[in-house]
């Protein structure tokens, strides 16, 4: 046997005692693991307990810092009640009563404004809101209108199309009440309501 066969042979031995001995500790090391994920979990209830108890221990004493200072303002509250006002030097001055002239003077002011006739004052307005194919679902659109506080009115017209119920309202003497009704009418969902010339 030479010398370098001999450290050949050295040289195998060796990397197979460092494989053997590495495999060794990565066997042991699940029993370690176990233990220290136990230990944590125990020291993990340890500090919520802790925090929780301390949170509590600030409370209580906020508690008690806040009742005994609510004793004191109400003990000096107290005292400044029982003191008599005659101690004071001076007591604050009794207010005249005030007098203002432009109050006087409101009623004696009027404004009179001309007003033209409006421009096709002789109009009447009609608004439809709704046109339905069945009679009870125009009834139950006027209800729905009457209970607004407005009177409405169903139509039947027959066309080449067939027969349609319309619920109309008016004739308004303004366009400007027929929108006020209309506005009205948008609180209780009815929105498809239109206002057109009725002559």
């Amino acid at each position: 046997m030479t010398v370098t066969d001999s450290k050949k042979d050295i040289k195998e031995n060796m990397a197979q005692r460092d494989y053997v001995a590495r495999s060794q500790k990565k066997k042991q090391t699940p029993k370690n693991k176990k233990q220290v994920t136990q230990s944590v979990a125990w020291f993990k209830v340890v500090i919520a307990i802790l925090v929780v108890s301390s949170f509590v221990a600030v409370l209580m004493y906020l508690k008690d810092a806040g009742n005994s200072d609510a004793g004191s303002v109400l003990q000096s509250e107290q005292d400044n009640i029982a003191r008599p006002i005659e101690d004071e030097k001076d007591p604050l001055p009794v207010l005249e009563e005030e007098h203002w002239e432009f109050i006087e003077g409101l009623p004696a002011y009027s404004v009179e404004v001309e007003v033209d006739e409006l421009p096709n004052a002789d109009r009447r307005y009609l608004m439809q809101c709704g046109a339905f194919r069945k009679g009870s679902q125009a009834q139950e659109l006027k209800a729905t209108i009457a209970f607004q506080g407005l009177e409405s009115q169903v139509l039947e017209s027959k066309n080449s199309k067939g027969t349609w119920y319309r619920v109309v309202l008016g004739p308004y003497e303004s366009k400007r009440n027929a929108e006020r009704d209309r506005h009205s009418l948008r609180s209780a969902r009815v929105n498809r309501c239109q206002i057109w010339n009725w002559e």
